[in-house]
C-alpha cells in the first residue's frame, strides 16, 4: 500500500483526525513488522484547546514536535507508564496533533501478543498505551519522520462516513467545556475500540 505523503497531514485536524480511520499504522523493528488498522482517534486543537498539550501556546521541550510541520510522531508517557502516540498534523507553527487511540491488529499478531504478554487479540491495541507496546513506540520514537521508513502510515482501507461516528473525547474532564467537543472519531461497531461509541 502506499505510504501517506506529508501533504496529507498538513491539513485541517478534524479533516485528518476523521480520514486517519481505515488507514494502516506500521511499525519496522529488527524483532519484524507490525500492522494495524486505525479504528479509534482523537484531536487536539491547541491553542484553544484546553485539553491540548499546546494550549495558550504552550511551548516546551515536551511540546516542541508540535509546533513543527505536520506528520511526525508526537509520543509523550502518562501516569508515569504508559507512552501515547501522537501524528502532529497542520503547518508549522500551529500546535495540533491527533490521537491514535486504538488499532485493529493486521499483520504480526505473534509479535504483538509476545510484547504484551496476552494472547488477547481484541485487547491487543484497545487503548494508546497498548497500542504502544504492541507497536513499540516509547520517547525514543518522540519527533520520528512518519515519513521515513521505521514508523509511517499507508493507506489502508477507505472508510464511507455513515460508518463513523463522532463522540467527545475520553478521560479529559479537567478541560472545561472543551470537554464535550466532539472531537473523537470511531469506526462504528468496530470491536477494537477502547470504548464502545454509543448507539
Amino acid at each position: 500500500m502506499m505510504k501517506l505523503s506529508r501533504e496529507f497531514y498538513e491539513r485541517d485536524t478534524l479533516l485528518v483526525a476523521r480520514e486517519l480511520l481505515g488507514k494502516h499504522l506500521v511499525r519496522n523493528t529488527p524483532e519484524g513488522m507490525t500492522i494495524g488498522k486505525i479504528v479509534e482517534t482523537e484531536a487536539y486543537i491547541g491553542p484553544d484547546d484546553a485539553a491540548a498539550h499546546t494550549f495558550r501556546s504552550l511551548r516546551s521541550k515536551r511540546t516542541e514536535v508540535a509546533f513543527g510541520p505536520g506528520g511526525f510522531a508526537y509520543v509523550y508517557l502518562i501516569y508515569g507508564m504508559y507512552h501515547c502516540f501522537n501524528i502532529v498534523t497542520n503547518v508549522a507553527e500551529k500546535p495540533e496533533v491527533v490521537l491514535i487511540r486504538a488499532l485493529e491488529p493486521v499483520d504480526g499478531l505473534e509479535l504483538m501478543m509476545k510484547r504484551r504478554k496476552t494472547d488477547k487479540i481484541k485487547n491487543l491495541c484497545s487503548g494508546p498505551g497498548k497500542l504502544c507496546v504492541a507497536m513499540d513506540i516509547t520517547k525514543k520514537d518522540n519527533g520520528v519522520d512518519l515519513c521515513g521508513d521505521s514508523l509511517y502510515l499507508t493507506d489502508g482501507d477507505p472508510v464511507p462516513d455513515e460508518n463513523i461516528a463522532t463522540t467527545p473525547r475520553i478521560n479529559i474532564d479537567y478541560a472545561g467545556e472543551a470537554k464535550n467537543y466532539p472531537w473523537r472519531f470511531v469506526i462504528k461497531d468496530n470491536k477494537f475500540v477502547s470504548v464502545k461509541a454509543p448507539k
